[in-house]
């Protein structure tokens, strides 16, 4: 226990667009954890520490608490810009982020993310989970695959992210299922083996793409075709063509799979039905993980 706080040594925070989570870490064990929907997207800049306060309040001690945040709370539009590290590199930068702070009591660090030149990409949170994996494993070579809304395909060698590549596939299924002609023949079940079907299909002629989605709709209409399995179908759709792109990622390579369980079981089952086989990690351990390396970081360089 720190000599400064009651109830935890450090502070762990994961600041999303969408949510806020936060853990009362001992050591590298967290004892409490707290969420709220107060992600980035909802706050302008004066409005994040009280935020943070809201929640951490119960864990503070009297004195100096280091919190260690990672995620778009790190953007731009964020509490503290944390500018880009360039890959090849490590994926936790020496240099963290400082924002400006009123209460005493709080002191932040934010972990900066990760830049590629050519082609140009970006990741912020994921290099946490990153280095929270190679904590854990530290002598990996592969490829860590991190479904969400914008899935990361990261080339891992030497304990440095050396190349990565990023696909809307999440935000694209959302858009096609809620927004276009397609959302009212999309339903809310599942049905596996249309899944891998659609998979195999895109992946063989992923320039077909745009008349297969076309044909969900073509499908409930004329043959009164299952919604649920159409739900699967434009999910395999979308990931196949993702897999036809991120081929080389995935073919021959060592595959672990770090996300939410549901959406990691779909990328599992796609990439079993081209041969690949993948592990599945936790992600909230290993972002924990991550923000604990980070904070190692910061005990090193102030002593």
């Amino acid at each position: 226990m720190s000599a400064h706080s009651s109830y935890a040594d450090w502070i762990a925070v994961d600041w999303g667009t969408s949510n806020l989570r936060a853990w009362a870490m001992r050591e590298d064990v967290p004892v409490a954890e707290a969420s709220s929907g107060k992600g980035m997207s909802s706050l302008k800049q004066s409005e994040f520490e009280p935020a943070l306060l809201e929640l951490i309040e119960p864990w503070l001690g009297a004195g100096t608490n280091m919190i260690v945040a990672c995620g778009m709370v790190g953007s731009r539009q964020g509490w503290c810009e944390a500018p880009y590290a360039a890959v090849p590199t490590r994926p936790m930068s020496p240099i963290l982020a400082r924002p400006d702070v009123r209460d005493p009591r709080l002191s932040v660090h934010i972990v900066p993310g990760l830049k590629q030149v050519n082609p140009p990409d970006v990741m912020r949170g994921e290099e946490t989970q990153i280095a929270g994996f190679l904590r854990k494993e530290p002598s990996f070579d592969g490829i860590l695959c991190l479904p969400g809304t914008h899935t990361k395909w990261a080339q891992i060698s030497a304990g440095e992210v050396v190349s990565f590549r990023t696909f809307m596939t999440g935000e694209t299924f959302g858009l096609l299922a809620k927004s276009s002609v397609l959302r009212h023949s999309i339903g809310t079940g599942w049905d596996a083996d249309a899944f891998e079907a659609a998979v195999s299909e895109t992946i063989a002629r992923p320039e077909a793409i745009a008349s297969k989605l076309f044909a969900l709709r073509a499908d409930d209409l004329v043959n009164g075709a299952s919604q649920d399995a159409a739900r699967a179908r434009l999910s395999g759709l979308l990931i196949g063509m993702e897999l036809a792109a991120a081929r080389a990622y995935w073919l021959g390579q060592r595959i672990i799979l770090i996300g939410d369980n549901r959406l990691c079981a779909h990328y599992d089952s796609a990439l079993s039905s081209q041969g690949a086989a993948t592990e599945l990690a936790d992600a909230t351990a290993i972002t924990l993980a991550g923000l604990a390396s980070a904070r190692d970081q910061i005990l090193e360089s102030a002593t």
